[in-house]
């Protein structure tokens, strides 16, 4: 293994989960192998360096699309999108200041030195005052304690309180590595070979971790449901489960921002209305939050269309009214 680290110890290192790093690997923007003899996909030094320069950048809120621009571009691609980034920084707070200083660095030495332009994020003085970013989480737990900040407060108007109905749901989980990728494999043949687009067009699409990762073990689990006719049979490895319904807090995310997890989680906290409705640790289900994936159904039925899909999340936390 020497040269190589596992995704457990790059997402441990980097502070950024696992989930997010097979994001990164299916965009195209870092690749892993399989070492023989070993369980496990593991990371090469050129890959954990990728890592580490898409970590850096996420600091200055850059989108992973103009990240990968950065990276399969030319020099002038890099300097352009720092400069865009660098004018929507306003004077500010501390952080803020600190950004535009670390933004200011970067761009001087993409203006003069020559090379990769992701090197320049490897000078040391471009890294120190990066360092004093925060960090994006992605893990809720991680996040609960988040100061609440102007861009919250302005986010509160797009929170919606909704009452998801009892539905009969076709259910699949699994536990190993890369849990979601075998959410599509099983699920999209079923949904196309039982026409369930057909019988069902208002069928709804959810996933949530099951059981929740843990500290230092890269196996976990994930859970879909798609919400099925009454009466439908479904094959095996699905079962079907009645979901009660309930009260939720729904917040729109475009994927793969579950950073925003812990936002929401704060506005259930600050509402004067509603608090945070969480099912008990120990049952490891994200606390019985959802992600529902919009136009999941449609675009599985038809094959995936270009057009098909828009790459929109609902985060799900449950919740309840405050008692009076």
């Amino acid at each position: 293994m020497d040269g190589y680290m596992t995704i457990s110890q790059v997402s441990r290192q980097y502070q950024i989960s696992a989930r997010m790093l097979r994001h990164y690997e299916k965009l195209g923007m870092i690749a892993s192998t399989r070492r023989e003899n070993y369980a496990y996909r593991v990371f090469d030094q050129e890959a954990v360096k990728r890592v580490r320069q898409i970590v850096i950048l996420r600091r200055f809120r850059i989108p992973l699309k103009k990240i990968r621009e950065m990276m399969e571009g030319t020099r002038e691609d890099a300097i352009r999108i720092l400069e865009e980034r660098l004018r929507d920084v306003d004077e500010g707070a501390e952080t803020v200041r600190t950004m535009r200083e670390a933004l200011f660095r970067l761009l001087e030495l993409l203006r003069t030195e020559e090379g990769d332009p992701m090197e320049a994020l490897d000078d040391p003085e471009a890294e120190r005052l990066v360092r004093l970013l925060p960090m994006e989480k992605h893990q809720l737990k991680e996040e609960k304690a988040m100061s609440v900040t102007k861009e919250m407060i302005e986010k509160d108007g797009c929170v919606r309180v909704l009452m998801l109905p009892p539905a009969t749901m076709a259910a699949y989980q699994y536990i190993g590595e890369r849990p979601e990728e075998h959410m599509e494999e099983v699920m999209t043949p079923f949904i196309q070979n039982s026409g369930l687009y057909l019988k069902k067009p208002d069928a709804r699409y959810f996933g949530f971790n099951h059981p929740d990762p843990e500290e230092g073990n890269p196996v976990y689990g994930y859970e879909v449901w798609v919400t099925i006719p009454d009466d439908m049979e479904v094959p095996a490895p699905l079962v079907k489960k009645r979901f009660p319904g309930g009260l939720y807090a729904a917040y729109t995310i475009s994927f793969p921002d579950f950073f925003e997890w812990p936002f929401l989680y704060q506005w259930a906290e600050r509402n004067e209305q509603y608090e945070p409705a969480m099912a008990p640790r120990e049952e490891r289900n994200m606390g019985g939050a959802l992600e529902e994936h919009l136009n999941w159904v449609y675009s599985a039925h038809m094959g995936w269309p270009e057009n098909g899909i828009d790459g929109k999340l609902d985060l799900l936390l449950p919740i309840r009214r405050r008692e009076k």
